[in-house]
């Protein structure tokens, strides 16, 4: 595909300024003068997300009257327009929801492998991956489920759609200032955006990015207003679907019209278990999400936790060595359960869990050689983005939403404005052979037509007394399901406060790689000790970036914000 320049005042699809002017739009809200909140405690309502202005749309939501799913259909909207890098109509997720009435949701609006898919679609004549077909431009793209997860989430909504995409169409339209990091993180991207598009868009620039600058999107608002005249048929019918077709025909993509026009979001069985007197509600099959947290939690339940203490080496390689088996039967068996039969019953059955531990040696490193998938008796750069949403009634929503890569595919769809997901790459690509992410997979999660790729994605609720006790999640590809698993043991096992449990370090196995990734603060005693173990140690900048909401004793909600990021809580 040709390299492209583009002059940005020449296309006209975006214009930036420095020093707009302070003026709150309809929805009350500065887009150009804003910071992030990382706490807050309110008795009314709370909203956590990736962005403060995303945060600040679904407060105002929760204001105006609307409920806790009008707000996170609203901040989703938001996220889609003010956080391009993750945010998004054209990925997809998951929702898990506990309503007022006691009422348990699980929904699946996942993106899809078209019709056109097979089995070894990414690989050459010698049967080797072809580097980036799966992972950059339109050939990596999964039919996109957000827009219909959000109409399918409407039934339980109280306010009219236009007025939860509004303040979406506004920010695209009228625009916002971005950040340092959202500038940063454009200009880095400068290359692939030109190199994986055949016309200019909003994020097409000359000169770079800096802060302060207004970003404009108003293709990206003509997309939105057909959705909110429209409604879902605004996006996978008429002049969106035909744009990206148009796309697809002009940068080897496979999504078809009937693919856009068939595509539907799924209610699942919510995923529940129990763990030391709370329930645990989260995300089946596809998403391996509640299944790991099953695994890993129930594999922790009878050891003495508290007593070792958070960070500490006796803690931290326990977690290690469950999250390594988890990873291993993930590898094994987990994917769509509509296309393979997963066996959920054995892999949760307690005598199995038991089993798995029984080579568990305190003091010395496992080895992912000789841990491999359990035996049974029957046979996602990490920027996704996650939200926390509670109401005065207590309706609690959690949702987790992604591109798979940050920017997902690079690739905007010409005239529409909105990125293409990269998730195709969320597929046993070839058996064995790691994506992105160094997960590996096999039959569980290989390609084929209409079938969704297995997910890390962990949107959580967690009960205590039989309400809403914990609404969490968070970004990070196969990380979520760890990070998820070390913020409710924080909270339950080591009673640390909100702000801690999301905020201190954390670290990740995956099964493979043999290692353990820690962020840079961890603490250099446990280090040194998990290295006299005989652990591989890999230290990254940060993992995940987890949305908390606690409900407190006397019924109030306290909302963190992860400080690894610009994401922010908003409370009244």
């Amino acid at each position: 595909m040709r390299y492209l320049s583009f002059i940005l005042f020449a296309a006209g699809l975006c214009f930036f300024s420095c020093g707009a002017p302070a003026e709150k739009n309809a929805s009350g809200i500065d887009p150009f003068h804003y910071e992030a909140q990382k706490k807050g405690v309110g008795a009314n309502g709370a909203v956590v997300s990736a962005h403060p202005l995303a945060s600040q749309v679904g407060l105002s939501i929760l204001k105006q009257g609307g409920n806790a799913v009008d707000a996170a259909i609203a901040t989703q909207l938001a996220l889609a327009v003010v956080y391009p890098e993750a945010g998004n109509i054209g990925g997809g997720g998951f929702m898990a929801a506990r309503l007022s009435n006691g009422k348990i949701l699980a929904l699946d609006f996942r993106e899809m492998a078209p019709a056109a898919s097979r089995r070894d679609m990414y690989l050459d004549e010698q049967g080797s991956v072809i580097p980036k077909k799966s992972t950059r431009g339109a050939s990596s793209s999964g039919v996109p489920g957000t827009v219909a997860g959000l109409f399918e989430s409407m039934q339980y909504a109280k306010l009219p759609f236009q007025k939860l995409i509004d303040p979406a169409i506004e920010l695209a339209e009228k625009g916002f200032a971005i950040s340092e990091r959202e500038a940063n993180a454009l200009n880095n991207q400068r290359e692939e955006f030109n190199q994986y598009n055949s016309s200019a868009s909003a994020f097409h620039r000359d000169i770079p990015f800096k802060a302060g600058d207004t970003l404009i999107q108003a293709d990206l608002a003509l997309t939105l207003k057909r959705i909110r005249d429209n409604g879902r048929a605004g996006f996978y019918e008429g002049e969106t679907a035909k744009l990206i077709v148009a796309q697809m025909n002009a940068t080897g993509g496979y999504i078809s019209a009937d693919d856009l026009k068939n595509y539907q979001a799924k209610w699942r069985e919510p995923f529940q278990f129990a763990y030391k007197g709370h329930t645990v509600i989260s995300m089946p099959m596809p998403s391996s999400g509640g299944l790991l947290l099953n695994q890993m939690l129930k594999m922790v339940e009878d050891r003495p936790l508290a007593e070792y203490g958070a960070l500490s080496p006796q803690s931290v390689q326990l977690m290690t060595e469950v999250e390594r088996r988890a990873y291993a039967d993930r590898a094994q068996y987990m994917g769509d359960a509509d296309f393979y039969k997963v066996p959920v019953k054995e892999l949760t059955r307690p005598e199995y869990l038991k089993e798995r531990m029984k080579d568990y040696a305190p003091g010395k490193a496992g080895s992912s050689i000789v841990t491999q998938a359990g035996r049974i008796q029957a046979k996602e750069s990490e920027e996704t983005t996650h939200l926390s949403v509670i109401d005065k009634e207590g309706n609690a929503v959690a949702v987790t939403t992604t591109l798979n890569d940050s920017y997902g595919s690079r690739t905007v769809v010409a005239g529409a404005g909105f990125i293409l997901n990269d998730e195709m790459d969320d597929f046993s690509v070839k058996p064995g052979a790691p994506n992105m992410f160094g997960a590996v997979g096999g039959e569980a999660n290989a390609i084929a037509p209409h079938k969704r790729m297995l997910s890390s994605m962990t949107p959580t609720i967690v009960l205590k007394e039989d309400k809403p006790f914990l609404v969490t999640g968070t970004p990070g590809g196969t990380t979520i399901p760890t990070s998820v698993f070390q913020t409710i043991v924080n909270i339950i096992d080591f009673k640390l406060s909100a702000e801690d449990a999301v905020n201190i370090p954390k670290f990740h196995h995956q099964w493979l790689p043999d290692r353990i990734d820690i962020e840079k603060k961890f603490p250099d005693s446990t280090r040194l000790a998990l290295q006299n173990m005989g652990y591989a140690l890999s230290e990254r900048n940060s993992i995940g970036r987890v949305e908390l909401i606690r409900i407190l004793p006397d019924g109030s909600f306290e909302a963190i914000a992860d400080s690894r990021g610009e994401d922010s809580a908003e409370v009244f």
